[in-house]
């Protein structure tokens, strides 16, 4: 076969695929007779009641396969590629980029900076655009594929080439416009810069994104992240706590503005804001729904409230923790999020009177102390902070530590490696308020 073939990694069990025959190794090369690009082509195919897939066995032959499923529902295949195709780098050279503040000596996958929109539909990534080609603007709009999450950064096109050091970023803001038009639902981020795009220019950019409501159905606002390896790099400076509350008076004035034209919130800070500001964490109803979990906006509340569900239960279920005597446990989670973790561990120890459980709050001295999220930290400051520290039978660690799927740490330090330095099991968790609770009572 001369056409381009994609290798199926994984069926899943109890799948579509699986009943009709298809195995890992097999060769994907049409659907309905349309020859397969990328995932856009197979998400948009996949789609119809009847298909004909055309597969290739590894011993060479070709399996028609005549297919009656649900509209939209799903074959169960995972390819060895995610994408179906070449993984599309970004060309702009952005004045707020972490992967330009990494150190030198990191695994070569660490260095790669993507700005593909297929990813944006597949994986939720943010995109600028810039990397979207006129075909895949289209295809986008055909195959209706939503949401596609859109770095913004700022709407004043001249500042948003100065930012993203590309002459083309401003017109591609254009391709918003054709996103709306299309029905396609978008989300949108904006890095925030101090002196760069924050106050009146912040002003102006949420402004003008309320227009492209309701299809952006939410805008996050995110400080920049500074790392300690910005040599030779745009000189911008961290945000302060008069700072933080300058800017979470614009996004709450905001809000409260576009709530009573639109009945959603729309521009959402993110929870460093209000750790930075030192005021409390809005309620879930100002979230609409979390849809910006995975840029830090409102992960901390809903952790609270999942938490606070999950010592209700406890609490109704006392007698079953009777008993279980004197233990001691331990915590290490990054500075962001660390008062809020000793909180939840200081009222589960009221109700289990004879646990002890130490929070260890972990300083990133890897990329800098001004980094303060748990995602970012490295098995070698975890074990260099924790080493002679009183740790108790489990150590338990937030599930983000850790790279997707492995047991690797982001400076490659494994979990068995940590383990064993500090001489204690070590117990990932989710990060979610039942998780700690369920992790805490399963480590006795």
């Amino acid at each position: 076969m001369k056409q381009k073939g994609h290798l199926i990694g994984r069926v899943l069990a109890g799948s579509i695929a699986e009943e009709v025959g298809i195995e890992a190794g097999d060769v994907l090369y049409k659907i309905n007779d349309h020859e397969i690009t990328d995932i856009f082509d197979y998400q948009y195919y996949i789609q119809d009641e009847y298909i004909e897939v055309l597969i290739q066995k590894p011993s060479g032959e070709e399996w028609i396969l005549e297919i009656d499923k649900d509209y939209d529902e799903d074959l169960g295949l995972e390819f060895e590629n995610g994408l179906m195709d070449d993984y599309r780098s970004c060309h702009n050279n952005c004045i707020f980029c972490f992967i330009d503040q990494m150190p030198k000596g990191m695994r070569d996958t660490l260095y790669f900076k993507d700005d593909d929109s297929r990813l944006s539909f597949l994986q939720g990534n943010y995109v600028t655009l810039t990397n979207m080609s006129d075909h895949d603007l289209d295809r986008i709009i055909l195959y209706h594929l939503s949401p596609i999450n859109v770095s913004i950064q700022t709407t004043n096109p001249e500042l948003r080439c100065m930012m993203l050091h590309n002459r083309f970023a401003g017109e591609a803001l254009k391709k918003v416009d054709k996103l709306y038009e299309g029905g396609i639902t978008m989300n949108g981020q904006i890095v925030l810069c101090k002196g760069v795009n924050d106050g009146a220019e912040l002003e102006r950019s949420i402004s003008d994104l309320t227009r492209y409501i309701p299809l952006m159905e939410s805008v996050s606002v995110v400080p920049v992240g500074l790392s300690k390896y910005r040599e030779g790099l745009y000189p911008l400076e961290p945000f302060g706590k008069e700072d933080a509350i300058e800017v979470l008076s614009i996004i709450h004035k905001w809000q409260d503005r576009i709530y009573k034209e639109h009945g959603i919130h729309f521009i959402h800070a993110s929870d460093e804001w209000y750790i930075l500001a030192g005021m409390e964490l809005p309620e879930e109803e100002r979230y609409d729904g979390y849809l910006q979990l995975e840029n830090g906006v409102g992960m901390l509340r809903l952790m609270m409230n999942e938490f606070r569900e999950a010592m209700e239960e406890m609490r109704s279920n006392a007698k079953t923790y009777a008993g279980i005597g004197a233990h001691t446990l331990s915590v290490a989670t990054g500075r962001l999020a660390a008062p809020f973790v000793k909180k939840m561990a200081d009222e589960i120890c009221e109700v289990l009177s004879e646990l002890t459980i130490h929070v260890y709050e972990i300083r990133n001295d890897f990329f800098g102390e001004l980094i303060t999220v748990s995602g970012l930290l490295t098995g070698q400051d975890i074990a260099a902070q924790l080493r002679g520290k009183e740790l108790g039978e489990c150590l338990l660690l937030p599930q983000n530590v850790l790279r997707s799927g492995e047991e690797v740490f982001l400076d490659d330090m494994t979990l068995t490696e940590l383990s064993d330095t500090l001489q204690v099991k070590v117990n990932i968790v989710k990060s979610d308020g039942h998780a700690l609770v369920d992790a805490v009572t399963s480590c006795f």
